[in-house]
């Protein structure tokens, strides 16, 4: 497996794979092609179909200014739900040509070319070699990322931990109606202040966290910098969790730093030997995801052993499988947001029940993992992030005069 930085990229929502994965395929094409008269870039599948909502065309011109965008809804039998072509052109001539694939997280592909992040850290690729690997020498797997991955990793995921709480941060004081034509209010700042009489506790844990995830994930609408979680359109599930941990529960920042640890590579298991990509496998590919990598995060902080943190990370998937990515009028707002911080509970209920059952357990990780991609390849298309089921195809928007 390769290096786990690859799993938190920071940038530009509302989605990895319709805003970072084609933004960054826009730069790296105008590198290779610098010297032309215009690009055209077309767009298939998902992208084409939800990606004007997404901002998959502000985010390539913002890559490569002036390229024309072609959105062709028609043609199917892709390589990949997400898949862009890239044309240089010179003197009315075709100079360069490159079909790259967005295929999740803010990761892109080249056809015909060893991806930007093969480089190899870890020759485990299932989490059952990982644990095997752990046992054997009596290490955690904290220890086990930090000898895979190096000093370096520290003020990497400084930087992410930085942008997360920013994010929560910017999104708690921020009010208004978010883009796009649904007239969605902000919540966040609502759910932050607005205290319940004799609130107890577990509500207070509640109502923060779920504040911090629409947050994030408002942010994330508003087309604001956060951090891809596995993904952007999943991207309030980590920091909701975690900055209550923080901040609310005073949990030190190192700590926090080992859990995104866990929880990134977790998520490096789900993308080695499934996805993260909503238009490939759903919704259970982003928020299931989002989930399962907190749930293990959150149990690596809670100081539970391995068994403990597969079985927290298992339970978190399991109960997303089947969920469909059904973006109402192709934004990543309804169901999402909300979507955010129900993940964020589910996290914590996940890590509850492993404390205590993880001995009963008959379903490992990879085994739910496997499931999920399953699932996801049987799922109908229209339920893959296309907007054409599900509650996009249920809910009728009327825009107001």
């Amino acid at each position: 497996m390769k290096s786990i930085k690859s799993v938190y990229k920071i940038g530009n929502g509302p989605s990895s794979s319709h805003t970072v994965g084609p933004y960054r395929a826009a730069l790296l094409f105008g590198r290779r092609y610098p010297d032309v008269d215009s690009y055209r870039v077309t767009l298939y599948g998902s992208l084409a179909f939800t990606g004007e909502g997404h901002g998959t065309k502000k985010a390539i011109l913002n890559g490569l200014p002036g390229a024309e965008i072609v959105f062709d809804t028609e043609m199917s039998d892709l390589p990949h739900p997400n898949t862009m072509l890239f044309t240089a052109i010179k003197n009315g001539e075709t100079i360069g040509e490159h079909r790259i694939f967005s295929i999740g997280g803010g990761s892109i592909r080249i056809e015909g070319e060893d991806s930007e992040e093969d480089i190899e850290l870890y020759p485990e690729n299932s989490f059952t070699e990982i644990v095997e690997h752990c046992k054997e020498r009596g290490i955690s797997l904290t220890e086990f990322i930090w000898e895979k991955e190096g000093p370096s990793l520290h003020d990497y995921l400084l930087k992410v931990w930085a942008a997360m709480q920013d994010a929560v941060r910017r999104g708690l004081e921020s009010e208004g109606v978010l883009p796009g034509g649904l007239e969605l209010a902000r919540k966040a700042k609502i759910l932050y202040e607005k205290r319940c009489y004799n609130e107890s506790a577990d509500v207070t844990m509640d109502r923060l966290i779920s504040s911090y995830a629409f947050a994030v994930s408002e942010e994330n609408a508003d087309e604001d910098i956060v951090v891809t979680a596995p993904t952007c359109g999943s991207c309030g599930v980590i920091p909701g969790v975690m900055y209550y941990m923080h901040h609310d529960r005073g949990f030190p920042q190192e700590e926090i730093l080992n859990a995104l640890a866990v929880a990134a590579l977790l998520g490096n298991v789900i993308r080695t030997n499934a996805s993260i990509s909503g238009a490939e496998c759903g919704c259970q590919a982003e928020i299931g995801s989002a989930c399962s990598m907190a749930a293990g995060g959150l149990a690596a902080l809670y100081g539970l052993n391995i068994d403990q943190i597969e079985y927290a990370a298992e339970i978190a998937m399991e109960h997303n499988l089947g969920l469909t990515c059904d973006p109402v009028c192709g934004l990543v707002q309804i169901p999402c947001i909300e979507r955010n911080a129900v993940a964020c509970m589910r996290a914590i209920s996940a890590v509850n029940l492993s404390r205590f059952l993880y001995t009963t357990r008959k379903i490992s990780f990879d085994e739910v993992i496997a499931t999920m991609y399953q699932t996801g390849k049987d799922m109908d298309e229209k339920y893959r992030e296309t907007a054409h089921g599900g509650l996009a195809a249920i809910y009728v928007h009327t825009p107001k005069d």
